[in-house]
């Protein structure tokens, strides 16, 4: 279904490029839990962070082991950590304050995509998303993994990890797979275009949603809130499911409706469960021009659904709203998009092009001075202006305003972090890293700068006393006379110094 672009005043969303952040060859991104700081991962293996207040980098993270491409980076609950997986196999758990490595493993495969685990505020174990072979959960302290499903069979009866072609060969396409928002259980999508519900402890599906048209799922993402899922099929359309499951205690939920549905066996039991878990709410496709889609993602509140032109050469970002409405259209340089953020809490949107540079999507306002004074009033054009009688006439003692009565010695609380609206969960932690300290450095060596003057002194030493012999004259009387500027100046001086010997 080819919808119309609804009028655009009715949203507030991105626009126009506002600024681009440039820092080596950038791959991915991606935003602390409050927006305020924006890690990136390069193409020479390192970690760059940014203050996305300033716009300045806050902190680089390198490690002298690593030089390949950074795939994909993630922050930990409260931005303490940093997970980035590289092309050379590795997983690299970093701490943001000190930039200190913690933790270094490599994985068999490449990894495409890794999250570490909501739940936790120092998490250790990540969900990894290989090249070519089912998700896995890895511990980061010893380095063991644990393959999830991403099958059921048509018997019901068992499990298969590896997916496999009809001669056998293992098939060499990721799967894309997800934490709800409190880690208790994962979503993983497989080439089938089935949405497999899996428990995180005993790593068993319990549940499993058919998706329409059975096509290879490419992205599954959560909104922020966790009440909305999204998919990204290899049909060309982007589907957003209603997660029916409560927010907390998901897995025991789960876990009941299962035992609930002891009149089905096998796949029928995973499909009746799965139906009370997911309910389809949209689905958004091109239907003219049949667009793949990229990095489709949810905005901070889950109003808005993007996602980017999988086209080559193309900088093309889609803007829907929750209904199904397409509202703006995005059209950047002429680079292919790789990667595609929304901010947390703000109408910005974040892209990175293939040339490695951070395009910032911001909305385009329109100055209203109204706004600052309301007494204001804008005009089309020049109007002749008629004076009042009594426009300069002083005001009376009694209509003037009375001054607000304002206790300045009052305590003002600065300390108490107040809850946010905008985070669903609303638990503002006094341990949460927002803010990189800022460590000024100088612009100039000191130790350079002294050595520079010394070896110059010499020759200031003769060019004065060649130019201006009076000035050895009066430093023998004890008289301090810096050089002229110019001939004239030093004639002056000259005068000066006859007139005292006189």
């Amino acid at each position: 279904m080819n919808v119309p672009i609804i009028d655009p005043l009715q949203g507030d969303f991105p626009e126009v490029i506002e600024d681009y952040l440039q820092h080596g060859i950038m791959k991915c991104i991606a935003f602390n839990r409050r927006g305020t700081l924006l890690a990136a991962g390069c193409s020479d293996g390192s970690c760059v962070i940014w203050d996305f207040e300033t716009r300045g980098v806050a902190k680089e993270l390198r490690d002298k082991d690593c030089g390949s491409p950074i795939t994909s980076v993630c922050w930990s609950k409260y931005g303490h950590q940093i997970l980035a997986s590289a092309m050379d196999k590795s997983l690299t758990l970093w701490d943001v304050k000190t930039g200190k490595k913690i933790a270094r493993i490599t994985l068999q495969q490449t990894t495409l995509l890794v999250r570490l685990h909501p739940g936790s505020c120092t998490p250790f174990v990540c969900l990894a998303c290989p090249l070519s072979s089912a998700p896995i959960l890895v511990d980061l302290n010893n380095g063991s993994s644990t393959i999830l499903p991403v099958s059921v069979s048509d018997a019901g009866a068992g499990l298969t990890s590896h997916p496999r072609k009809l001669d056998g060969s293992p098939s060499f396409a990721p799967t894309a797979a997800t934490f709800n928002k409190y880690g208790d259980l994962v979503y993983v999508g497989n080439s089938k275009g089935e949405i497999l519900i899996v428990d995180y402890k005993d790593t068993q599906v319990h549940a499993m949603v058919p998706t329409p048209g059975a096509c290879f799922i490419k992205n599954i993402v959560f909104s922020r809130n966790g009440q909305y899922l999204l998919t990204n099929s290899n049909d060309r359309i982007i589907r957003v499911y209603e997660n029916l499951l409560p927010q907390k205690g998901a897995a025991k939920e789960l876990d009941e409706m299962e035992r609930a549905s002891s009149e089905f066996q096998g796949t029928e039991k995973l499909k009746a469960v799965g139906s009370k878990c997911l309910l389809l709410f949209r689905e958004f496709q091109d239907a003219v021009t049949k667009i793949q889609w990229k990095a489709p993602c949810f905005s901070g509140d889950g109003e808005w659904v993007v996602s980017a032109s999988a086209s080559k050469g193309e900088h093309k970002i889609y803007i829907w709203d929750r209904s199904g409405y397409l509202v703006k259209i995005l059209e950047g340089p002429k680079e292919a998009l790789i990667d595609l953020l929304w901010h947390p809490v703000k109408p910005l949107v974040v892209s990175v092009s293939v040339a490695g540079l951070v395009y910032i999507w911001a909305k385009d306002y329109t100055e209203n001075w109204s706004a600052f004074a309301p007494e204001f009033k804008e005009l089309e054009e020049n109007e002749e202006y008629v004076e009042r009688e009594d426009e300069f006439d002083l005001v009376p003692e009694s209509e003037k305003v009375k001054e607000l009565d304002i206790d300045v010695d009052e305590e003002v609380d600065i300390l108490t972090v107040e809850k946010d609206s905008t985070f669903s969960d609303s638990d503002a932690s006094q341990e949460e890293l927002c803010f990189l300290p800022a460590v000024p450095l100088p612009d100039v060596n000191p130790e350079q700068q002294e050595d520079k003057c010394v070896a110059s002194s010499p020759k200031v030493e003769g060019s004065n006393q060649s130019g201006y012999p009076f000035l050895i004259e009066s430093k023998q009387n004890g008289q301090a006379i810096l050089p002229a500027s110019s001939p004239a100046e030093g004639n002056k001086l000259k005068k000066r110094v006859s007139r005292n010997r006189e």
